[in-house]
């Protein structure tokens, strides 16, 4: 396997050491593996934390980039000249519509709706993963995908000047198969579900040595998901918040943000504090949600049937530590029915004027049931994260939402309709109230 290539224009030292195994903790040179040879568990990164504390500190991290790359002390990469095409710092939207219509105090939207390039947070692990790839000498790269990671792959090859070929599911959103061709990479249509395609990737990526971003780059890949918990804690003025609700899909940006706000701590960034996670899933592919209602350690795969196709992974690489992360912190796993996610979608967009795709439409419907049920106190400051926006997704909403009033070019035609509105809503209302 190809070894990292160390610049000789580095002018800081990198503070990542080697890849671990979550399970055995066996350790292993800083190559493109993801998988332990001796107990085939998981291999994340491990730093060197006394040099983070020693060096890095807020200002310093103020001083950086408005992206990402703020936080390259604490990324797997060498170089100083990283992909940087603009990723995150995305807003961190106090939301008090929302939060007065669900019963809260303090809540927060994280909004990588809007995140650059390609509006999701996949931008984020896309970034640091070609970032990696690069360094280690692929010049061919891919992944698998349920439609926003292909979106990133491709742009942010584009941008690298890396080739690529991205495999996904036949039956993905218009709006996502379109948001990837258009960087001009190959698409692999495959048919069959997310957990299919992901199995031919591992073939292809042993037999071609492509450097697929969530197969043999994954312990790289994932770091990229951190940095959501990194900026949270900076724009919540170097604190965190009470709880935070995120989708579910690999479970991997869950425990993530679990790390990234545990690494701040752990090198004096920030103050310790217990903050409970809590996740969301769709009815429809809720396998770490069934683990955590019926107690067990374990996830059962299961065959996805949902609209929330961009968390329709029917077995999650990551789902037994998201079930750990939630049940360590005091926090719950809920899922949604369809119908929930897109009423949450629209909740979103009513009450804040962000429009969120599926994936975010479940987090808020769980948001909401979880208030309900009392599983969240309306004195905590809740952050709830939105990971993709809603234009990628406009056919889980059509039928649901009202249409324009066709009206000719004179003002009685308008007073007509207006009234007709208004009558609408008046009936709404009451329908509200009984």
């Amino acid at each position: 396997m190809t070894q990292v290539i160390q610049s000789p224009n580095l002018t800081t030292i990198p503070t990542f050491k080697a890849l671990k195994c979550k399970e055995c903790s066996a350790e292993y040179e800083l190559q493109a593996i993801h998988v332990c040879e001796f107990c085939f568990g998981p291999l994340e990164v491990s730093y060197d934390y006394d040099a983070l504390r020693r060096h890095v500190t807020r200002e310093s991290i103020q001083a950086g980039p408005n992206s990402i790359w703020r936080y390259k002390s604490f990324l797997p990469v060498a170089t100083d000249n990283p992909i940087d095409v603009g990723t995150g710092m995305t807003p961190l939207v106090r939301s008090n519509r929302l939060a007065r219509r669900l019963g809260l105090k303090k809540l927060y939207i994280k909004n990588d709706a809007v995140n650059m390039p390609t509006l999701s947070f996949k931008d984020r692990v896309v970034s640091v993963a070609l970032t990696r790839a690069r360094e280690l000498g692929f010049t061919t790269v891919s992944c698998a995908s349920t439609g926003n990671l292909a979106n990133s792959t491709a742009a942010i090859a584009a941008y690298a000047g890396l080739d690529c070929c991205v495999f996904i599911p036949a039956d993905l959103e218009a709006g996502k198969v379109l948001g990837t061709l258009i960087y001009s990479p190959t698409v692999m249509a495959v048919q069959g579900n997310y957990d299919q395609v992901n199995r031919l990737c591992c073939e292809v990526a042993n037999t071609y040595g492509w450097g697929f971003v969530n197969i043999n780059l994954r312990p790289y890949y994932s770091e990229g998901s951190k940095t959501l918990g990194y900026e949270v804690a900076e724009q919540l003025g170097w604190q965190l918040p009470d709880h935070i609700v995120a989708p579910l899909a690999s479970g991997s940006l869950f425990t993530k943000i679990y790390k990234g706000f545990q690494e701040f701590i752990k090198v004096g960034l920030i103050a310790d504090k217990k903050v409970r996670f809590s996740g969301a899933q769709a009815d429809g592919c809720s396998p770490i949600a069934q683990a955590f209602r019926e107690g067990r350690d374990f996830v059962k795969p299961v065959k996805p049937s949902t609209i929330a196709k961009s968390i329709a992974i029917g077995n999650p690489a990551d789902g037994i530590y998201a079930l750990d992360v939630a049940r360590k912190t005091g926090g719950n796993i809920e899922s949604v029915s369809d119908a929930e996610i897109i009423e949450g979608i629209k909740l979103l967009a009513e009450t804040e004027g962000i429009f969120t795709e599926t994936a975010g439409g479940t987090t808020i419907a769980v948001l909401k049931k979880l208030v309900e049920a009392g599983k969240i106190d309306p004195e905590e400051t809740t952050v709830a994260y939105i990971t993709g926006n809603g234009l990628k997704t406009q056919e889980a909403v059509q039928g649901y939402i009202g249409e324009p009033l066709t009206i000719e070019a004179k003002l009685d035609s308008f007073e007509r309709a207006l009234e007709r509105s208004r009558t609408l809503e008046r009936l709404d209302w009451q329908q509200v109230l009984v």
